[in-house]
């Protein structure tokens, strides 16, 4: 029996936006075209692709299967696989992400698409609050410093950025420390009370917890170098955004592990995002431009 591309697309609508609600607005179809479509399609495979819960649906293992199957066709045929912003994009697109990542790597690479007619606007926050915005539909594209793990939600890793124990050299004694003990005298500098930063430094170089409380708390990693470059103290931060201070001399890396550590950022839009959506056309761009 021949399966029309009809039920195909309307079945990975439906997968995507884990509702048949979400597939039939992704495709501009009523709700009951699209639940007669999947009722074919479930008739011609002969068995259920998804299992009705209270919101939404869930897939089966064959609906997974299915759907694994026929998304890169699918997707090609529709033209999802776009090589970059080359055409203007009328309507706005609602970026989300870390202030300093976004001020520092993301609007700078941007700066000339606006003159392709990119309109942004951009929200700074937490993964968690912007990725409620993004299943929310108040963002269309989050980059998140954490792996998202949401259904209706398509990631790629976007970037991998490397952690420094840097302090002005005021505070540097002229060779590396091995140890969290011979940092006591020398404030330390976090972007959050709880400075996961600093605690993540200490296990994986150090071996060992951070029991110290920091001296100062500024919620911005760019407030952060301020302060530390100003001889407040020594933090950890990312090496993009710290980089031209140590090599003007501005700042001193305190320790040199020979495996710093790694952080992957990731970048997220819904996965009902249209073939030539602006959200699909800023995902490659930004893809291009930072990957």
């Amino acid at each position: 029996m021949s399966i029309s591309l009809d039920l195909l697309r309307s079945f990975l609508a439906i997968h995507r936006a884990g509702s048949i609600t979400g597939g039939a607005e992704q495709l501009g179809l009523s709700q009951p075209t699209v639940t007669a479509h999947l009722k074919a399609l479930e008739v011609a495979v002969g068995r259920p692709l998804f299992e009705r819960r209270a919101r939404g649906v869930q897939a089966t293992a064959a609906g997974d299967e299915l759907a694994r199957r026929i998304a890169e066709p699918i997707d090609t045929l529709q033209g999802l696989v776009v090589d970059e912003l080359d055409e203007p994009v009328a309507a706005t697109v609602h970026l989300g992400g870390p202030a300093d990542f976004i001020s520092h790597q993301v609007l700078p690479a941007l700066a000339g698409r606006l003159a392709n007619g990119l309109q942004l606007r951009t929200r700074f926050g937490l993964p968690d609050e912007l990725l409620d915005g993004l299943t929310a539909r108040s963002l269309d594209v989050v980059i998140s410093s954490v792996r998202p793990r949401r259904p209706g939600i398509r990631v790629t890793p976007l970037y991998d950025e490397t952690f420094a124990l840097v302090a002005s050299p005021r505070w540097y004694s002229g060779t590396p420390v091995s140890g969290p003990e011979q940092l006591r005298h020398i404030p330390l500098v976090a972007y959050a009370e709880e400075a996961p930063i600093l605690r993540r430094y200490w296990r994986s170089v150090f071996g060992v917890r951070l029991t110290r409380s920091v001296a100062l708390v500024v919620p911005d990693l760019r407030g952060v170098l301020s302060a530390v470059v100003a001889g407040a103290g020594a933090s950890v931060l990312p090496l993009y955004l710290c980089e031209a201070d140590l090599q003007a001399g501005r700042l001193r890396s305190l320790a040199e592990p020979e495996l710093p550590p790694l952080n992957t950022g990731y970048l997220a839009i819904r996965s009902d995002a249209g073939p030539r959506s602006p959200a699909s056309l800023l995902r490659t761009a930004l893809l291009d431009t930072l990957r």
